[in-house]
C-alpha cells in the first residue's frame, strides 16, 4: 500500500465522567478494551483503541472524564492527561448524555472551545429517550454551546447510529501512512489490561465511595507453557476499605478474582492462574509520586 491511498488519524473521545465514552469505544472496535461501570471516574488512563478498515486507520483515544473537581492529585492528573490528548488530534468526539447538560458538560465545552480540531457531538443513550420530538430542540441547544461539524444522536450500548458515526469519522481522517499493524487494537500491554479488568470487577462490586481510592498493580505476569500466571496487588487507602474488598470470610475478594480471571482468559485466549491480595497504602490518590509509580503519569 502506498502513502497516496492510505489514511490515518487520531480521534479523541471526551466528555464528563460517566457519559458512556468507554462503552462507545468498545462497540466501535467490536471488542472489549476499556473497562466500564455505572460509576463515574471508571476510566483513569488514556488508552488507544486502533481500528483499521482496509486503507483507513482510526486511532481512538479514550480519555478519563474531565473533572470540575480538582482537589485530589488523581483528578488533576486525569484532567492533564485529557487536555494533552485533545490538543494533538485530528478529530474530537464530545459525548453527552441525552438531555442532561450539567456544570461538568459546560466545563468540557469551554475546554474544547479553543481547540482547532473538528468536533463531532455524540448525543448518547437516545434509546432511553421516550419523546423523540424533543431531540431537535436539544440538538439546537447543543449547537449553541459548541461549534460542532456534526451532531449525531446514538446509543453506544444498543449500537444505534454507530455506523453513521464511523462514516463521519472516516471523512475527517487525513491522508497519511498507517502507524500501527492492521491487526493491532491497542498500544497498551496485556499486563496493563489485566490490571484494568481487576479494577473493573472491584468497581462493579463496591459501593459509591471505595472505588475511587482503589488501584491495581500487577506484580508478576509470566507465561509458562499454556498458562499465564498473574499476581495482582489491590491498593486501598484505609483498613476499612481493605475489609470491604476482602468481604465476609473472603467471599468478595474470591468473587472479584473469579470474574477477573474469566475476563482475562477471554482477553489473552489462555488459561490464567490469578492471585489477588489487598494492601493499604494511605494517600496514594493524592500523591503525585505514588501516581507516577502506579503508571498514572506515563501518558
Amino acid at each position: 500500500m502506498t502513502a497516496e491511498n492510505t489514511y490515518c488519524g487520531y480521534v479523541a473521545i471526551v466528555g464528563r465522567p460517566n457519559v458512556g465514552k468507554s462503552t462507545l469505544l468498545n462497540h466501535i472496535l467490536g471488542q472489549k478494551l476499556c473497562i466500564t461501570s455505572r460509576k463515574p471516574q471508571t476510566t483513569r488512563h488514556t488508552l488507544l483503541g486502533i481500528k483499521t478498515n482496509d486503507n483507513i486507520q482510526m486511532i481512538f483515544v479514550d480519555t478519563p472524564g474531565i473533572h470540575t473537581n480538582q482537589e485530589r492529585a488523581i483528578n488533576r492528573v486525569m484532567n492533564r492527561s485529557a487536555a494533552s490528548v485533545i490538543s494533538d488530534v485530528d478529530l474530537v468526539i464530545f459525548v453527552v448524555d441525552r438531555f442532561e447538560w450539567s456544570e461538568a458538560d459546560e466545563y468540557v465545552a469551554k475546554y474544547l472551545s479553543n481547540n482547532k480540531a473538528p468536533l463531532i457531538v455524540a448525543l448518547n443513550k437516545v434509546d432511553m429517550i421516550e419523546d423523540k420530538k424533543a431531540l431537535l430542540p436539544h440538538l439546537e441547544f447543543l449547537s449553541s454551546k459548541v461549534n460542532a461539524v456534526e451532531l449525531i444522536p446514538l446509543s453506544a450500548l444498543r449500537k444505534t447510529n454507530l455506523a453513521e458515526l464511523e462514516e463521519k469519522i472516516k471523512s475527517y481522517i487525513p491522508q497519511k501512512d498507517h502507524l500501527f499493524p492492521e491487526d493491532q487494537i491497542t498500544d497498551r500491554s496485556e499486563r496493563f489490561l489485566a490490571a484494568e479488568i481487576v479494577r473493573e470487577k472491584i468497581t462493579r462490586q463496591l459501593g459509591a465511595e471505595v472505588p475511587y481510592q482503589v488501584t491495581v498493580e500487577i506484580e508478576e505476569f509470566r507465561v509458562e507453557g499454556k498458562i499465564t500466571y498473574i499476581d495482582a496487588l489491590i491498593l486501598v487507602e484505609r483498613d476499612g476499605q481493605k475489609k470491604i474488598i476482602i468481604g465476609t470470610k473472603g467471599e468478595r475478594i474470591k468473587k472479584i478474582g473469579e470474574q477477573s480471571r474469566a475476563d482475562i482468559e477471554s482477553l489473552l485466549d489462555s488459561k490464567v492462574m490469578l492471585r489477588t491480595w489487598v494492601k493499604v497504602r494511605s494517600g496514594w490518590s493524592d500523591d503525585e509520586r505514588a501516581l507516577r509509580s502506579l503508571g498514572y503519569m506515563d501518558e
